[in-house]
C-alpha cells in the first residue's frame, strides 16, 4: 500500500486564470494502481520554499511528484530544488542537450543557451522522454521513495505519465486496486444526513467515506482498497449497501450522475418529452436541462417569463389569478406549468416562480418558491418550497428542487 503527493509547481498556478488540473489526471492514473493520493500543494516559483516542501513530503508519501517548472529560465526552480531536497547535484547531459537541440533544427530554429538548464538531471536520475516537449521527465529513487519530475504543460505531462511512469509504478508497487461508489442524494441538509449514516460508515476504516454538500445536492464517496477488485467491491457492498437503504428515494444517482442527467435518462427511457417555464430562476433550470449531451431527444424548449406580463401573453395565466394570489403562488406555478405544456406540446412541464431577493415583490418572505407540475393526462400540481441564503443560493436550490420534483413524478407514474 502506497501514498503520493503531488505538487503543482509555477507562481502562475496561483493566480486566478490557471486551474491545477494535472493533479486531477495523476490522480486518477494514482488509484488505478492502488495508490492514495493524501496531500496536494501548489507552489510558486521559489526554490527555498519548494526545497522544504519536497523534503516534507518524503516525511510522508512514498511516491512525490512535481509537476511543472522544468523550462529554461531562471524562474523554473524544480530541478534545482529536487537536487538540494535529496542531498544530491545537477549533472549536465550532454545525450540530452543534443536531442533538444536537435527538435530546435526540425523547426528551423536555432537554440538558445538557455535552452541547456533543461538538460541538467538530479545525480542518480533516470531520464524520462518527452516526445512532445523539450524538457525530459526525471525519475529519482532514494531509500524506498520515488520522486518524478514531470512537466507541466498537460500535453506533455500526460503521455510521458502514461508510457514511461506508469510501467515503472506498476512494476514497484503491490498489486492494489482502488474502487469507488458515488451516491448523490437530494432533500437532506448535510447535518442531518451524516447523523442518518454515520453509524454505518464509522465502524469502518476501509472503505472510507467523505460526505460533500453543494446547494440541494450531497454527495457520498466510498473508497475501498484490496488487492483484487472482487475484494474492494464486497468492501463497498458491505458498507454502500446499507448506507442506500438508509437513503432511501432521496437516493437519485448510485454512479455520480447529476440529477439533470438523470432526469434526462428518465425522459428518454419513457419516450417523453419536457418544457420549462422559469421566473425566479431565470434559465438556470433550462441550462442544466440541455447542459447533458443529447438533450434535444427530449428537451422541446422552455419560456423565461420574468414579468406578469409575459406569464399571462405567452404561458395563458389568468390574470385574475396573478391578482388574487400574486405571481408568487401555487396556482400561478401551476397555470405556468399548463401554459409551458400546451404552448410547446410537450408530454411534461415544470415551473418556477419565487421571490429570489434581496427584496420582496408581492409580499411572500424571500426565498419562497413554487414549483409547478404538468403532465399530459394529469392535474397540474405545485410545490412550496422555503429556501435558505442569498439571491444566488436561493436561485439554485430552487433549480435543483425542480429537477427533483419532476423526477419524482416520473417516478410516481
Amino acid at each position: 500500500m502506497a501514498d503520493a503527493e503531488i505538487i503543482a509547481v509555477g507562481s502562475e498556478m496561483l493566480t486566478s486564470q490557471r486551474i491545477d488540473t494535472n493533479s486531477l489526471f495523476l490522480t486518477d492514473q494514482l488509484n488505478s494502481l492502488g495508490v492514495e493520493v493524501r496531500r496536494k500543494l501548489i507552489i510558486g516559483d521559489d526554490r527555498a520554499l519548494l526545497t522544504g516542501a519536497i523534503r516534507h513530503a518524503l516525511l510522508h508519501a512514498e511516491i512525490v511528484i512535481l509537476t511543472g517548472g522544468l523550462g529554461p529560465t531562471e524562474d523554473d526552480v524544480t530541478r534545482d530544488a529536487a537536487a538540494a531536497a535529496l542531498g544530491r547535484q545537477l549533472l549536465f547531459n550532454a545525450e540530452i542537450c543534443n536531442e533538444i537541440e536537435a527538435r530546435f533544427r526540425l523547426r528551423k530554429r536555432v537554440m538558445a543557451e538557455i535552452n541547456k538548464r533543461q538538460a541538467y538531471l538530479v545525480e542518480g536520475a533516470e531520464a524520462l522522454p518527452n516526445s512532445n516537449g523539450t524538457a525530459p521527465g526525471q525519475w529519482v529513487e532514494q531509500d524506498g521513495h520515488v520522486v518524478i519530475l514531470l512537466p507541466g504543460p498537460p500535453g506533455e505531462l500526460k503521455p510521458l505519465f502514461e508510457k514511461e511512469c506508469m510501467p515503472r509504478l506498476a512494476r514497484r508497487l503491490p498489486g492494489l486496486v482502488i474502487r469507488t461508489r458515488f451516491y448523490r442524494v437530494t432533500g437532506f441538509t448535510e447535518s442531518d444526513l451524516d447523523a442518518l449514516i454515520a453509524p454505518v460508515y464509522s465502524r469502518y476504516t476501509n472503505p472510507t467515506t467523505t460526505v460533500l454538500a453543494a446547494q440541494g445536492d450531497i454527495q457520498v464517496h466510498l473508497r475501498a482498497r484490496a488487492e483484487t477488485a472482487e475484494e474492494a467491491d464486497a468492501l463497498l457492498a458491505e458498507v454502500g449497501d446499507p448506507i442506500a437503504e438508509l437513503l432511501g428515494d432521496r437516493l437519485y444517482s448510485r454512479d455520480g450522475q447529476s440529477l439533470e442527467q438523470v432526469v434526462g435518462a428518465l425522459l428518454r427511457e419513457r419516450g417523453a418529452t419536457l418544457a420549462v417555464a422559469e421566473s425566479c430562476t431565470g434559465g438556470m433550470v433550462g441550462e442544466r436541462i440541455t447542459a447533458v449531451p443529447g438533450s434535444s431527444d427530449y428537451f422541446v424548449g422552455g419560456i423565461l417569463a420574468y414579468s406578469d406580463h409575459v406569464k399571462t401573453s405567452l404561458l395563458d395565466v389568468d390574470p385574475e389569478l396573478i391578482a388574487r394570489h400574486t405571481a408568487v403562488s401555487e396556482e400561478v406555478a401551476m397555470a405556468m406549468a399548463d401554459g409551458a405544456r400546451s404552448r410547446t406540446g410537450a408530454r411534461f412541464a415544470i415551473s418556477t416562480t419565487g421571490e429570489a431577493g434581496p427584496e420582496s415583490a408581492t409580499g411572500a418572505p424571500v426565498g419562497t418558491v413554487f414549483v409547478g407540475f404538468s403532465g399530459e393526462g394529469r392535474t397540474a400540481e405545485a410545490r412550496r418550497y422555503q429556501m435558505p441564503g442569498g439571491r444566488d443560493r436561493v436561485r439554485g436550490f430552487a433549480t435543483q428542487a425542480a429537477l427533483e420534483y419532476l423526477r419524482r413524478k416520473m417516478l410516481a407514474g
